[in-house]
């Protein structure tokens, strides 16, 4: 198991066009074919629901303007250098043929066990488009709805959760019209990927990013424009527009706040997941990545904070009032708003309602399956690089793989299954990545030559001071991320919880911190209940179960990968830079 050979003797994935030439190791259908569609496509994949959903919802729970001082001050102390390390990581990696983590990240030392941490590149996308194509699913079908006029004479609040096939009296459901919009939006999702990169995510990212664009802004300026003679309005939408940007400094001595704010930014952008180093490892050698990094964060901050804070929170503020508006949003996420209160308020708007409904769900709709695209890239490239699998058939594999593990979210999502995905894959695993990557990049490829590969070809002037944050604070910042995630305390009380602690008390857990999770506290834990029916907690520990082994089944992909390029490369021997 020991290296017998040098690095530099088994290098077969090293490039095979001279430094310089601007050619790497590539099909020439597995490329960008113009700047704007690289753009589009990194914007698509960053700009996504939470964009519209998760933001308002977090900053009409964290003090409206108090939350977007944090937000922004996170932004460019983690979310813009975390940006330029996935750029340049994927870059770098593209020069030598892998377009997946694990390769990658092979790339960044000698260490046998850095593949291992790019299996996150795999394992996070392939669980989160589980469950991310179901949610992408529901705006398929609500565009349906909305144009039929459904929520004229049902009620969201009704109508959700049968969809969904939510019921008291189980945990299990397989409601039929919720799998077949699932498996409609999945396989459009593989066959767009089929396509290949230019041909099948371009195409989609410049048909749906400007689509989404303009029925967001058709919405907003429809939604700010509700006067007080309009039927049902109890508040000005501006009030709700001046809630979310009127700056609030007493916020800012809330550790909660900060720690939504920079959770909120790191989701948002799409880091952690390995989809971003995919799509940047499709440059070539010189091209650049410190703007067209940049830009993609731009876009994704304009879509969120200008569109994404001025349709949901001042269109509801207008028919439910503020405080109404921070009482459905508790849950920090805007799914309550988004799909059981906005469809209905819609009704307000007369013939333009089923409209407005199509238009909403739409843009969730393209900005879902932008983002979820973003996430099947990395797994086909994998099966490409490393099996010689072709595109069209990695494409069906990877269909067929997510159709399981989506099958689960569906039919246990009243038992928690969708809960567990989202937050084991979609939440701790990202920041686990992220803050690897921050370390590996910094300290064992090493600031020299990361900063190098930020810079070279670079078409803007990055500032000095990013070499210092990149190595130090960003690393330091998830740090505090994660630490907080893992300890957060009861309703984000840390004052409460240190004064607990030394009062030798114990540290009060929120059953929604990493460790609350864990070990199930703030309910009563068993596998079966009185009447002998499986609980959720089981429901909760499977999914955890199948989540690890899915994980365990990736690493033993690439295990076997690293072994068949290595005896390839020396028969006989089992020696070489491709060894397990």
């Amino acid at each position: 198991m020991s290296r017998q050979l040098p690095r530099g003797r088994f290098r077969p994935e090293a490039p095979v066009s001279p430094p310089g030439s601007g050619r790497n190791h590539m099909t020439e259908t597995q490329r960008w074919g113009t700047r704007v569609g690289l753009v589009l496509a990194m914007a698509g994949n960053a700009v996504g629901l939470g964009n519209f959903l998760r933001f308002p919802a977090q900053a009409a729970q964290n003090g409206g303007g108090a939350f977007l001082i944090p937000y922004l001050i996170s932004f460019v102390f983690m979310g813009i250098p975390l940006l330029w390390v996935e750029w340049a990581i994927g870059r770098h990696g593209g020069q030598f043929g892998h377009h997946s983590g694990p390769g990658m990240f092979d790339r960044l030392g000698r260490q046998r066990w850095l593949k291992y941490v790019g299996v996150f590149g795999l394992f996070t996308n392939l669980t989160i488009a589980a469950y991310y194509c179901y949610i992408e699913s529901w705006t398929v079908a609500y565009v349906f709805h909305s144009i039929g006029g459904t929520f004229k004479s049902t009620d969201p609040k009704t109508f959700f959760p049968h969809y969904l096939g939510v019921h008291e009296s189980s945990l299990f459901a397989l409601p039929g019209e919720a799998l077949a919009f699932f498996t409609i939006t999945l396989a459009l999702n593989t066959f767009i990927l089929s396509r290949g990169l230019a041909k099948g995510i371009e195409v989609a990212a410049k048909i749906g990013m400007p689509l989404l664009l303009i029925f967001a802004a058709a919405l907003a300026i429809r939604g700010l424009t509700l006067g007080s003679h309009a039927p049902a309005v109890v508040q000005s939408p501006l009030d709700g527009l001046n809630f979310v940007w009127n700056p609030n400094l007493s916020g800012l001595g809330n550790p909660t706040t900060w720690m939504a704010a920079a959770g909120q930014v790191f989701f948002t952008l799409s880091l952690g997941m390995g989809s971003i180093h995919c799509y940047a490892s499709y440059l070539r050698r010189d091209q650049d990545l410190a703007l067209n990094a940049s830009a993609a964060g731009w876009i994704n901050e304009f879509v969120e904070v200008i569109l994404g804070g001025t349709i949901l929170i001042p269109i509801a503020t207008a028919y439910l009032g503020l405080s109404a508006v921070q009482a459905a949003t508790s849950g920090g996420s805007g799914f309550g708003l988004g799909f059981l209160t906005l469809p209905t308020l819609f009704n307000n708007w007369g013939w333009f309602a089923p409209i407005a409904g199509a238009m909403w769900f739409g843009l969730l709709f393209f900005a879902g399956i932008t983002s979820s695209l973003a996430m099947g890239q990395p797994l086909l490239a994998f099966l490409e690089d490393e099996f010689k699998i072709t595109r069209a058939r990695a494409a069906l594999l990877f269909g067929a793989v997510t159709f399981a593990l989506g099958f689960v979210c569906v039919w246990l999502y009243p038992g928690g299954a969708f809960d567990e995905f989202d937050f084991w894959t979609g939440t701790f695993a990202l920041v686990i990545f992220a803050l690897f990557e921050s370390i590996i990049f910094a300290f064992v490829f090493g600031m020299d030559k990361g900063w190098d590969e930020i810079t070279r070809g670079a078409e803007m002037k990055v500032p000095q001071a990013f070499r210092f944050i990149i190595q130090w604070v960003t690393p330091a910042f998830i740090t505090v991320v994660f630490v907080g995630a893992l300890i957060q305390p009861v309703d984000g009380k840390w004052g409460h919880a240190l004064a607990s602690l030394f009062g030798g008390h114990g540290w009060p857990l929120a059953p929604g911190s990493v460790i609350g999770k864990i070990f199930h506290i703030g309910g009563s834990y068993a596998w079966r209940g009185p009447d002998g029916r499986l609980t959720a907690e089981f429901v909760q520990d499977a999914t955890r179960l199948l989540l690890l082994l899915v994980f365990v089944a990736i690493s033993l992909l690439v295990a076997i990968a690293w072994r068949r390029k290595a005896r390839a490369a020396h028969p006989g021997t089992g020696h070489g830079r491709g060894h397990a």
